[in-house]
């Protein structure tokens, strides 16, 4: 056993090399290692025992064909797929994404990263993800349903409550959620805890659909508290318009700020009065109900501009949340961002930012709070929703979001914990600091397991 170290470039050549043109699995893995890199250098059990490269090795991939009948009587056949990652320090757990986007790369990044952000929430988690290339999108809900019931014939005998637990994604809301877990429920002939994000008539727990956007806003507050600095006041922007954007929105005005830009594929919407509570419940039903597009809110409110094909990081704030879909912002929307002396980044979306992106917020001295933390208050709920299923109770929502209050802040002090030293301005280094503490807590359940 050699205790000599390979470079960090070697390490990342040989996954590129078993890896050819995962580009999004390679990102998620450099933006872990780098950090991790010289924390292990005068710790051998790690290097030795090559865990990070253990957990950037899949321990699992499952692939399967998944046919099903259109409304037109044609048979369509689509490819699903799950991505158990590393299941140290519980069963894997993670969410289905269903879209065109969806490739082995994309599932095996989401997986490497939910293992991590999975760590940082403190409960007995591991890493999955899952989904399909099928595009929800223009579907009828029996075309929907009759797919999710043929994705789950294959996947129910590759998941179940200590096993994997999947929740929504991506094109996964409660709608397909229910459609899933029906059929696995018809298969085995079991009412148990096998998915989260369920509805709450059978099973789903409070908080769940709020719980990403929410918490995200609690570890923003947790660092800017830590800076000195407060939510209210602030002018926020904001892109996505789904879940998670909607309900950051609404978190970001409870706390005082002014949010003046929302997002969708087609471009952004610019509202210089900001959103209020009556606006987003316009937005919420546009998008979730009638699943709209966001430049109709331009025509329904005047003072606002509809922007088409562009993101919102150009707009004027001190703000900002890209809640959107992963890379959505470049090293030119971060360039523009610290332009108009932007306070602070939170990620909502996971790994919303390039790589070019975070290192420029990094090297700033900006808060930047990176995805794996910011963002685990769904899968913090979802960890939350397993227990309740298991006891067979239901917690009410303020309880619920006592404990992602605490979830965040927990994950925020650990980041603080494992940051290192802070730069000549006092900034802390989120991303150093949750790379560092997600991959601690696995490596030494690893560790403790002997090689297997």
């Amino acid at each position: 056993m050699s205790d000599q170290m390979p470079s960090l470039d070697t390490f990342m050549e040989g996954l590129r090399q078993r890896n050819p043109g995962q580009d999004e699995f390679v990102q998620a893995v450099h933006d872990v290692a780098q950090d991790i890199w010289g924390w292990i250098e005068d710790k051998p059990r790690y290097h030795e025992a090559e865990i990070l490269r253990r957990i950037a090795e899949p321990d699992r991939i499952v692939s399967f064909r998944v046919c099903w009948e259109d409304d037109d009587h044609n048979i369509r056949v689509e490819r699903g797929w799950r991505v158990q990652n590393n299941n140290a320090i519980g069963p894997y757990k993670g969410g289905l994404r269903f879209d065109e986007s969806v490739n082995e790369s994309v599932l095996k990044f989401l997986a490497f990263e939910q293992t991590f952000k999975n760590s940082l929430t403190g409960l007995p988690m591991g890493g999955g993800k899952g989904g399909s290339n099928f595009n929800p999108k223009g579907k009828s809900d029996a075309e929907i349903m009759r797919f999710c019931q043929s994705f789950m014939t294959e996947l129910y005998r590759h998941i179940g409550p200590n096993t994997d637990v999947p929740a929504g994604d991506m094109g996964v809301g409660s709608r397909e959620i229910g459609y899933l877990f029906g059929q696995y429920k018809r298969l085995t002939g079991r009412w148990e805890g096998a998915l989260t994000g369920k509805a709450l008539e059978y099973g789903g727990s409070q908080m769940r659909p709020e719980a990403t956007g929410y918490g995200a806003v609690y570890f923003l507050r947790a660092a800017l508290k830590e800076a000195g600095e407060k939510i209210d006041g602030k002018t926020a922007i904001v892109s996505g318009s789904g879940n998670v954007a909607l309900h950051a929105a609404r978190k970001l005005v409870d706390c005082g700020a002014k949010v003046v830009t929302l997002s969708d594929s087609d471009g952004f919407v610019h509202d210089p009065d900001g959103f209020d509570n009556d606006k987003l419940d316009w937005i919420y039903d546009l998008k979730l109900e009638r699943r709209g597009r966001i430049s109709e809110y331009a025509d329904e409110y005047s003072r606002a501009e509809f922007h088409e094909g562009k993101a919102p990081w150009a707009v004027e704030s001190d703000l900002a949340l890209p809640c959107a879909t992963q890379n959505e912002l470049d090293e030119d929307d971060a360039k523009a961002l610290l332009d108009n002396d932007v306070l602070a980044v939170c990620e909502g979306a996971n790994m919303p930012s390039t790589t070019e992106a975070a290192d420029a917020f990094r090297e700033a001295g900006i808060i930047f709070a990176p995805a794996k933390a910011a963002n685990a208050g769904g899968v913090a709920v979802s960890g939350l929703e397993m227990s309740q299923n298991a006891e067979r109770v239901s917690w009410d929502s303020d309880t619920l979001d006592d404990k992602l209050v605490a979830l965040m802040e927990d994950i925020h002090d650990k980041c603080v914990e494992h940051a290192g030293e802070t730069g000549e301005d006092g900034a802390v280094d989120y991303a150093r600091g949750a790379n560092i503490a997600g991959f601690r807590k696995v490596a030494d359940a690893m560790l403790a397991y002997g090689v297997i």
